[in-house]
């Protein structure tokens, strides 16, 4: 599936900025295996002074800039086609919570997709004891993949979406208490309840294409960006995303934008402006397929 995406992230600075630095993590990557960028192209305005493209320790396409120059707005514009090929998950041969232990003591390795970077308490998915009780209930399962898989269930099912409840700032544990909040809020608590039973569990911040409901247009710019999963299954399986938002694997209508150990990670755009007062911000995303009329055609 090919699909045209387009992202709008825009700020008004309640005073004028005499300066501010960036880093900007909305490029798609070419993942081996699951997603190929066709085309891609990031703008800003005002223009800035100064701009770096790198990528960062877990492969996540980063963007520094610096703007000199008085502003009082600033409007990130990235548009990109990607093709997504997810493989099929195959059969369930990862093993059990007691077993995949003995499996991340032997991987020695700290390469970015190491197992043991995402092991521990991070900013947003600290170890909190009433998540890892709450994750404990999934212990029944016979593997640690279907664990992860009846987890996701639970959380979707126990919580309620609510887009005014928290904020980027909210952490694992107070969104655990709500019962309530937005995709990043239930993949935090889904990974720090996952880290509390040994299990290495990572954030994955991406877009997905949603489809409207029978007889409604699809509205423009009504997608935003959306948050998963990724849950270390052993030896065999590997990493293996999940969705709780929606209570499902990730799909071929995920795109991946980056992963890290929570948003801090992979946080859209984060800086230091040299200004007084707030700022409000507005963010609109659009994920086309290519060939979108024979697509909603077919359903």
């Amino acid at each position: 599936m090919q699909y045209d995406i387009r992202l709008t992230l825009h700020y008004d600075y309640d005073a004028w900025a005499g300066g501010g630095r960036h880093q900007v993590r909305v490029l798609p990557p070419t993942i081996p295996g699951i997603q190929r960028v066709v085309a891609a192209s990031l703008s800003f305005t005002p223009t800035p002074t100064e701009r770096s493209d790198f990528t960062d320790f877990f492969g996540t396409n980063v963007t520094a800039i610096v703007c000199r120059d008085a502003h009082e707005t600033l409007d990130v514009k990235m548009s990109a086609r990607v093709a997504v090929a997810r493989p099929q998950v195959g059969l369930d041969v990862s093993p059990t919570v007691s077993r995949l232990k003995e499996e991340v003591a032997g991987v020695l390795s700290l390469a970015p997709e190491s197992p043991q970077h995402f092991l521990a308490a991070s900013d947003h998915a600290g170890i909190d004891p009433a998540i890892t009780a709450y994750a404990a209930v999934s212990l029944g399962e016979p593997s640690v993949r279907a664990l992860a898989r009846d987890l996701c269930g639970r959380i979707h099912r126990d919580f309620a979406y609510d887009g005014e409840a928290t904020t980027v700032a909210t952490h694992a544990s107070d969104a655990f208490k709500l019962k309530r909040g937005v995709c990043q809020d239930f993949s935090h608590v889904m990974i720090a309840g996952l880290r509390g039973l040994g299990i290495p569990a990572g954030y994955v911040s991406g877009f997905l294409r949603t489809i409207p409901p029978p007889g409604k247009e699809r509205l423009e710019g009504a997608d935003a960006m959306h948050a998963w999963v990724k849950v270390w299954c052993g030896l065999e399986c590997g990493w293996i995303e999940f969705d709780p938002t929606n209570d499902m694997l990730a799909s071929n209508d995920h795109i991946t934008v980056g992963c890290g150990r929570d948003y801090s990670d992979v946080a859209p755009i984060v800086g230091v402006l040299k200004t007084t007062g707030g700022q409000e911000a507005e963010q609109s995303v659009d994920v086309v397929p290519v060939d979108a009329k024979s697509v909603e055609g077919a359903r």
